[in-house]
């Protein structure tokens, strides 16, 4: 019985340009070549009359690279940096990069351009103190048209020094500021990128911030040095390219176990595009974290996506912490509800008309909780999610986290918010703590090392269900698992358990992103399959292999 109503969210992408270093070995010609006095598209020229437009010629594409990166490799910052969109930030990032890097007998070897690209490869010496060794890598240069005085210009990015590079990185070669670590999970048993590649961000963050307080020693490596964030919460790591002498690692405990990470990874691997989590209700731990593929984004701790019907755990929790409903009342699923201008309906128009709340809830009907936006402020959800369940915290875990949003929303933002749509955020983690504190009563910010590590202060919520709710709502996620939209994925699984679907709206996507959350005894999971359909279908499989291997 699927009734989740179509609502739309939109997605996004991010488009990476890179390019590249000085000292170069380039395209034959003169160092004097200017694109100033190539001919526009239109065949007008840029010293006079009419400004040209339109897309760069080939001739131009190749004119104004040549000239730029002629000017870099004769260390004439101060020219090439005037050939970029960008002077006064191309100049500053050109004069210090080989300095840096300890780069030396840069040579580059171009590619076919390709539009308004120009690909290269770099080759360079790493000359620090007495260890010497070659380091190469490719990128490119992207060219674009002023649209003031139509020249041709590079467009600067600080990944035209290296790809990857974001605003405040540096490229730089030195004695690492952290010590290599050896990862070991709950028991003792090694983590390592090569058996576990999903996990090698999370590896390469736990060493930013902790390889120092191991007994490590450092060793020398060409890396990126990340710019320092205004929210440690979202500090990304430092990057090794290249190890010139080897440190000795130092042991860092996490609370992962190393064979449920493992079914996570088995779970997602053949999905296109899958994630999940999975945390320890009584005590908040980490205990697993997948990504497919695994070396894309992590987006299992660090993704924003509208979470669906899985919300409704927290909408449950706060209708009846008010006393709005329970799971003995009759609470009707209408066909259509208007919120605000807004006319909702349930998938296939279908309806609970005389059903109870608890029907409503193990069937996910919608307008069973839209229903109730009249009887709500406009900040009620954002205070439940927060106060209740911990949701947009600044959770402390040890690892770069995004830790959801409820934002206050009004008329039928709102009302869509009580479905997990509308402004709401979240990622595997923060719905797999949700499951948690459904199971447990009461939030515990998920850690990914001890805090005794760094004495690091723990997110807590402010309040607590009432001792009712906390029960009534083990029940309401009881009933999903045994008789409900769950029913599917938990077969076979006994004891405490209980489980949640959801199934969220994406703008200019055919299928809805499925999601699933669930527990069983002291353990619960969350997964979310974009773009593959309903949640009990798509996402239950995977948190069904964690919790059948608990």
């Amino acid at each position: 019985m699927r009734r989740e109503v179509k609502y739309g969210l939109i997605g996004g992408s991010v488009a990476l340009v890179v390019g590249v270093v000085g000292g170069l070995t380039l395209f034959g010609g003169s160092d004097d070549s200017s694109p100033q006095a190539v001919r526009s598209a239109d065949g007008k020229s840029g010293d006079g009359g009419s400004v040209p437009a339109g897309p760069l010629t080939a001739e131009e594409v190749h004119t104004t690279a040549q000239a730029f990166l002629t000017a870099w490799q004769s260390g004439d910052t101060a020219k090439a940096a005037a050939l970029t969109d960008d002077p006064g930030a191309a100049r500053a990032a050109l004069a210090s990069f080989a300095q840096q890097a300890k780069f030396s007998k840069v040579t580059l070897k171009p590619g076919t351009p390709a539009g308004d690209k120009v690909p290269y490869t770099v080759a360079a010496q790493i000359a620090y103190k007495s260890v010497q060794t070659p380091f190469s890598y490719g990128s490119a240069v992207t060219l674009k048209r002023d649209k003031a005085s139509g020249k041709p210009q590079v467009a600067w990015q600080p990944a035209a020094l290296y790809p990857g590079l974001a605003k405040g990185d540096a490229l730089r070669t030195g004695e690492a500021e952290a010590p290599p670590i050896k990862a070991v999970d709950r028991n003792g048993v090694e983590l390592t990128a090569k058996d576990h590649p999903t996990l090698a961000g999370v590896l390469d963050s736990l060493r930013t911030k902790y390889g120092s307080k191991t007994d490590g020693k450092p060793g020398v490596e060409l890396y990126i040095h990340r710019a320092k964030a205004a929210d440690s919460n979202k500090q990304q790591p430092d990057k090794t390219l290249k190890v010139l002498s080897q440190g000795t690692p130092g042991t860092l405990k996490t609370t992962l176990d190393a064979k449920l990470q493992t079914l996570a990874e088995n779970a997602v691997k053949d999905k296109k595009s899958a994630s999940a989590a999975a945390v320890k209700p009584s005590t908040g731990e980490i205990l697993a974290i997948a990504n497919s593929p695994a070396n894309g984004f992590n987006v299992a701790t660090q993704g924003s996506l509208a979470p669906g019907s899985t919300m409704k755990i927290v909408t449950a929790a706060m209708l009846m912490d008010k006393g709005l409903t329970a799971p003995d009342k009759k609470d009707p699923c209408a066909k259509f509800v208007t919120v605000g201008g807004w006319k909702f309906q349930n998938l296939n128009k279908s309806e609970i008309p005389d059903g109870t709340f608890a029907q409503s809830f193990a069937a996910s009907c919608n307008n069973a909780f839209i229903g109730h936006a009249k009887d709500l402020g406009d900040d009620d959800l954002t205070k439940e999610a927060r106060d209740v369940f911990g949701i947009g915290l600044n959770w402390a875990t040890g690892i770069p986290t995004f830790d959801g949003t409820v934002p206050v929303q009004h008329d039928a933002q709102m009302a869509a918010s009580l479905i997990g749509q509308g402004g709401v955020r979240m990622n595997p983690l923060n719905v797999a703590s949700i499951a948690a504190t459904a199971q447990s009563g009461g939030f515990r910010q998920p850690y990914i090392v001890a805090q005794s590590l760094d004495n690091r202060a723990f997110a807590k919520a402010a309040g607590a269900m009432k001792p009712d709710t906390a029960k009534q709502l083990k029940s309401l996620m009881k009933l999903t698992a045994t008789s409900g939209t769950g029913a599917e994925a938990m077969q076979g699984l006994s004891g405490d358990i209980g489980a949640k679907t959801g199934s969220a709206e994406v703008d200019n996507q055919d299928k809805p992103n499925a999601w699933f959350a669930a527990y069983r005894g002291d353990l619960a999971a969350a997964a979310v399959v974009p773009a593959s359909g309903h949640g009990g279908t798509n996402a239950g499989p995977v948190v069904r292999a964690l919790l059948g291997g608990n």
